[in-house]
């Protein structure tokens, strides 16, 4: 009876193990596991206290780099991406459809990497707009089609607040790229996400920005 109650036991622990990751890991330092990218300027990244709860400070200034990591997520085990974030002071007054105004205090992005076929790669950002409104989606100014912008919060949000997200990322790419015409088909287009990026940017406005994320992790639900 023992050897089954801990088969079980490892059973469980195993399933549970496997129904969230955690990519960030902020108490044990996983961001330490991503990598900066510099596009214009260097952002920075440090793990704070803020409002009692442990954060990554993003602070810009005329800058934009973002942390990577590449992680091959199954979107059919783990579809929903888990996170809270926090801004300190918005953008305002910014185009943030257009090439000067491409700013935001705050953004977590996915990425399918069509690798050679560079056609094929898409990516969509969960972003917090400072100008737009909550729920709108749009193509990227400098990128297009390939790169959609998704105001996960939007101009009505509180500074100073933290927000609790979750999106179904599976079902996010199919709205936004496009449904496929069969489940068959969307699997084979958006089964997988390759990279997941974190950005606070402030290089086309020239402005600063103070910003706060917690743990990123995908879920089954």
């Amino acid at each position: 009876m023992l050897g089954w109650i801990i088969l079980l036991f490892s059973l469980i622990t195993c399933f549970n193990a496997k129904s969230s990751t955690n990519l960030t890991s902020l108490n044990n330092n996983g961001i330490a596991l991503w990598e900066a990218k510099v596009f214009s300027g260097k952002s920075i990244y440090t793990i704070n206290q803020h409002q009692g709860r442990l954060a990554l400070q993003a602070l810009s200034q005329s800058s934009a780099s973002g942390l990577v990591l590449e992680n091959k997520i199954d979107l059919t085990i783990t579809p929903y991406i888990n996170w809270s974030w926090l801004v300190e002071k918005t953008l305002h007054g910014l185009n943030e459809r257009s090439k000067s105004g491409d700013d935001f205090v705050a953004r977590i992005y996915v990425v399918i990497d069509g690798g050679f076929m560079v056609w094929k790669t898409k990516s969509l950002n969960y972003v917090w707009s400072s100008n737009q409104d909550k729920g709108l989606v749009w193509d990227n100014p400098f990128a297009g089609s390939s790169v959609k912008m998704m105001s996960v919060q939007g101009k009505q949000s509180q500074t100073g607040k933290w927000y609790e997200e979750k999106r179904n990322v599976y079902q996010d790419l199919i709205d936004t790229f496009g449904d496929q015409g069969s489940e068959e088909a969307n699997l084979k287009a958006y089964n997988y996400i390759d990279i997941i990026a974190i950005m606070t940017d402030t290089d086309n406005s020239g402005k600063k920005a103070e910003s706060y994320y917690g743990d990123i992790v995908f879920s089954t639900k």
